[in-house]
């Protein structure tokens, strides 16, 4: 199974925001679009979604940016994925309004897909947020002023 970019994206974010969940002055967009190298209003839209989803808090202005809603130990990373994605057809037998497969009947290929799925996400329900950033990566992530702490 391949995440889309747009997954991608949402747990940079959040990682991101995990990561510097500690400092004084939320995160920006600006400051995660130019650290990824990712476009500012792609990263926008994607913060929305993360913001409606109960998993952002947005403020906009002077001081304004992002900060995790809950605690990263409280993200599943399970959650962000299936919030995130759009289709879990893994093949075209998943989807019975449109499909066309004439070995349906008889396949047992699907159910073992199923099962596979359903065990990938499970997995990604074991790990929070706060698992895929550790403590003492904290200050390698942490912005200053105009680089990296180190």
């Amino acid at each position: 199974m391949r995440l889309t970019q747009w997954t991608d994206y949402a747990l940079r974010i959040l990682m991101y925001c995990a990561a510097c969940q500690n400092r004084d002055q939320p995160v920006t967009i600006t400051e995660i679009a130019d650290i990824h190298g990712i476009s500012r209003s792609h990263l926008t839209k994607i913060v929305q979604n993360l913001g409606a989803h109960g998993l952002l808090q947005t403020s906009r202005g002077r001081g304004g940016g992002l900060r995790l809603l809950k605690p990263a130990k409280d993200i599943l990373l399970g959650e962000v994925v299936r919030l995130t994605e759009t289709d879990f057809t893994m093949v075209e037998c998943f989807n019975i309004q449109t499909n066309q497969c004439n070995l349906s009947p008889h396949c047992r290929l699907k159910a073992v897909l199923h099962r596979a799925t359903h065990s990938y996400l499970d997995i990604l329900d074991e790990v929070t947020l706060a698992d895929l950033v550790p403590s003492s990566e904290l200050r390698i992530a942490m912005p200053v002023a105009h680089g990296f702490a180190t």
